[in-house]
């Protein structure tokens, strides 16, 4: 390369001074990624132990909700989860939602607001915004807060809550321990499955739905952890509770290609229904914000319409995991599914939408699992050309409703089939998830976990797509041409030329070689018009420390990692296996440079193969 003042282009490789010699260049370069360290092994380890704490945990709020429903409904002792539907309270039976959302209210208004709904949204406005630190009383606050509103007849699901103090659980021991951030998230994350897996024995949906809804990644060092809490919190199950399914039904034969075609299209009918109570769910929440009460009252209201409700269709009060089974199983009649579907939808979207703290996911499916069945049953008893089975409808819509009011469409499909063991249900879940999926994402920009969060201002990643920065090699995107100074070059004789604006004088910064043409450093314009330098100095007297580098090898992230981390602009690019050559120069204008072909991959339309002549 030659000085500025003449031609001060060339594709020549630049030697590197000895101050950046192979014992200092790991200094001065970026660490190369590892997929995989010995960190992992620790967090797997906590993670593991977590989710065995966790499904203790979830076997205790399960035994507290049964508690509390035997003394609310029927007066006498006993741990385990009954349904409220058996009562013998008569109208009396309207009093207890309202106590207990009373309870709720009372337990927000002086605990903390965050127990409020049904958990998932708050941790991911957690991980997204504070670093996955949610507060302590968390762990406490809201099994025991859902544990009441549930065990009082509630129209939620034990999950939600589970799944909440999993994570929280999680995250107070990524507070307690030295870790990272992303460590972090990756113990809430673990915590949040062993919750959801101990409850429904589905550890790789629990994988999924961490992935979809938690960790917005699916990375080695965040996915082992996770599995391994879901393995564990599945394994204790077993041994507590037996490894039946949740949701037994009975067998069901593969599905005819007409049948086939008639999943998909209550799939994407599903997926309109799933946009419509996300609608709902939020319209209620807006108009109880219009209420001229305290929001610590919300509750009690909400817990009268549940009381009400369920004195006219008591199969609406608790959990109601049994109405799931029932509705998989064929056993009701069109009538009885639809009324089921509408008084749960009533009454838990008028609950959620009061704050009262409980779980989405039960009645969800329990809301989809009637609808479905009693459409398939229609179908089967109108066009029994068709071949449509009435339970394998009642399954579909049970996933597909999920997918599309959550769009979590992985966890939608492998849950339906882990909590039922129908090996013939996997074709139809997945091609009316599939279409829920599309129509929810046609017709709704948020989805029921996400609405409120982005309502508050925060923006939720909604695609999961490799980084495109990590698939190219800074060689391919470094300019080969650079523009150096010498060291022996006064200011005046830069000042000079820089003053007559050629185009190869414009850039933001210059590598410095010495007499020898070895790199020593890299200058940038403001050192190089910094009015306190004086014109007799010499170039290289500005250079303060050696220059920052990366191998044409690396990867854009690294070498963009590399930039942040030193709050530089651009960075020397070496040979290949060689920390004393340089062949380049890589600035934050190329790695905008690399974005240009993610966007045009995602935009740019056009014909690759001609038609022949």
């Amino acid at each position: 390369m030659t000085d500025p003042a003449s031609a001060p282009h060339s594709r020549a490789a630049i030697p590197l001074a000895p101050s950046l010699d192979p014992t200092l260049a790991e200094v001065h370069l970026p660490r190369r990624f590892r997929p995989l360290d010995r960190r992992v092994v620790g967090i797997a380890l906590a993670a593991m132990a977590l989710g065995a704490v966790v499904a203790g945990v979830a076997r205790a709020l399960t035994a507290l909700i049964g508690a509390i429903t035997h003394l609310a409904f029927y007066g006498q002792w006993g741990t385990s989860l009954v349904s409220p539907a058996g009562h013998h309270l008569g109208a009396w039976v309207i009093a207890v939602p309202v106590v207990g959302g009373l309870i709720v209210g009372v337990m927000a208004r002086w605990g903390s607001r965050a127990i409020r709904g049904h958990g998932i949204p708050e941790a991911m406005e957690q991980i997204l915004l504070n670093e996955s630190r949610i507060p302590p009383r968390m762990t406490w606050l809201k099994p025991v807060s859902s544990a009441v509103a549930i065990g009082t007849g509630g129209p939620f699901g034990a999950e939600g809550p589970i799944i909440a103090t999993g994570g929280a659980l999680g995250s107070l021991l990524g507070q307690l321990a030295h870790v990272t951030a992303d460590e972090r998230k990756t113990l809430l994350a673990a915590g949040a499955a062993a919750g959801m897996a101990a409850v429904f024995a589905a550890p790789v949906s629990a994988v999924l739905l961490s992935i979809e809804l938690l960790l917005f990644e699916r990375r080695a060092r965040s996915l082992i952890p996770v599995a391994l809490a879901a393995f564990v919190g599945t394994g204790v199950r077993f041994v507590l509770e037996g490894s039946e399914p949740m949701f037994p039904m009975p067998e069901v034969a593969a599905a005819a290609p007409a049948a086939l075609a008639v999943y998909v299209l209550l799939g994407a009918l599903i997926g309109v229904v799933g946009v419509g109570i996300t609608k709902l769910c939020y319209g209620i929440e807006d108009a109880f914000e219009k209420l001229p009460i305290h929001w610590m009252w919300w509750p009690a209201l909400g817990g009268l319409a549940v009381g009400l409700i369920g004195y006219v269709q008591p199969l609406t009060l608790g959990v109601g995991y049994a109405n799931i089974t029932t509705a998989i199983g064929g056993t009701l009649g069109v009538s009885a599914l639809l009324v089921l579907c509408v008084a749960k939808l009533a009454s838990w979207s008028i609950a959620l939408g009061s704050g009262t703290s409980g779980g989405t996911l039960a009645p969800l499916f329990t809301i989809g699992s009637t609808l479905g069945g009693a459409l398939g049953l229609v179908i089967a008893q109108t066009m029994p050309a068709l071949q449509v089975d009435p339970r394998m409808a009642a399954l579909v819509c049970m996933a597909a409703i999920f997918a599309g009011a959550s769009r979590a469409f992985l966890t939608s499909v492998v849950f339906a089939f882990e909590t039922t063991l129908q090996p013939h249900g996997l074709l139809p879940l997945l091609g009316a998830c599939a279409a829920a999926y599309l129509v929810s994402g046609l017709m709704m920009r948020n989805t029921i976990m996400t609405e409120k969060i982005v309502r508050r201002g925060v923006r939720v990643p909604s695609d999961y797509s490799a980084d495109p920065l990590d698939r190219i090699a800074v060689g391919e995107a470094c300019t080969r041409e650079v523009v150096t100074l010498r060291a022996e070059q006064t200011m005046a004789e830069l000042r000079a030329w820089l003053a007559r604006g050629e185009d190869v004088s414009r850039h933001q910064g210059f590598p410095v070689v010495d007499a020898q043409g070895r790199a020593i450093g890299v200058l940038t314009r403001r050192n190089l018009f910094d009015a306190t330098v004086p014109n007799a100095a010499r170039v290289g007297s500005l250079v303060t420390r050696p220059p920052l580098a990366v191998h044409e090898d690396h990867s854009l992230r690294e070498a963009a990692d590399h930039m942040v981390t030193a709050e530089v602009g651009r960075l020397l690019v070496l040979a290949a296996g060689d920390a004393t050559r340089m062949v380049g120069i890589l600035t934050r204008g190329d790695l905008l440079q690399a974005h240009g072909q993610r966007l045009r991959e995602a935009r740019e339309r056009r014909k690759h193969l001609r038609p022949a002549n």
